[in-house]
């Protein structure tokens, strides 16, 4: 019986990048869904999980962690010697380090607008504010410059092997894909071709497989 439970939520692109996770190092877990329509997340039992009731959270045995990047973490860490090496040691970690920062605060505040915008409401039945959407095209546009001229060193953002600091794009490029944003990606020749790459990952085309049979 898998020791490792995930609460989290299909849909919920934070828990996406803990099974993408779970699938690349190819560990047995178990999904506890949480009702985030219900409002499940906001109440006990999820709070005494994660008390700003925000999915995932994440149980391996006696340990109880949430944040989605930290439970990833402690994943690649935990169990190196299992699927994917997703982090490394030295030097080269630090590497890895600065662009998983970056994806953290660069790349995902403005992805996770542009999902909510783009993806979500017209999903809801709200109406999307085309002046946001503007103001965030920009604003991604000089982040994927920037990714850019990066990749024009390295096959992935961390370096030459695929590590988290990529892992952790997956999901708002998953949705963006299918916006009127896949186009930034698309116009930038190694930004396009490290989607391509890494959306179609076998773990991640799992987790596809996953939402779909849910």
């Amino acid at each position: 019986m898998a020791t490792m439970k995930v609460h989290g939520a299909i849909y919920s692109t934070a828990s996406q990048k803990v099974f993408a996770c779970l699938y690349e190092k190819e560990l047995n877990f178990e999904l506890v869904s949480i009702d985030m329509r219900a409002g499940a997340h906001k109440k006990k039992p999820f709070i005494s999980l994660n008390p700003f009731g925000q999915v995932p959270a994440f149980e391996d045995g006696d340990l109880t962690l949430f944040e989605s990047r930290a439970i990833n973490l402690y994943i690649a860490h935990a169990y190196a010697d299992k699927g994917t090496q997703l982090v490394y040691d030295g030097k080269k970690m630090a590497t890895v380090s600065v662009w998983m920062q970056v994806e953290g605060h660069q790349f995902d505040p403005v992805a996770s607008k542009l999902v909510w915008e783009l993806s979500v409401k017209p999903i809801l039945g709200m109406t999307t504010d085309a002046a946001v959407v503007e103001q965030k095209e920009a604003k991604m546009g000089q982040v994927l410059d920037i990714y850019e001229a990066r990749l024009g060193q390295s096959k992935y953002l961390g370096g030459d092997d695929f590590t988290l600091a990529d892992l952790h794009h997956l999901p708002c490029i998953q949705m963006l894909m299918g916006t009127q944003v896949k186009r930034l990606f698309d116009s930038r020749p190694h930004v396009s071709t490290l989607c391509a790459d890494i959306l179609a990952r076998p773990a991640w085309l799992k987790l596809a497989a996953m939402q779909v049979n849910k």
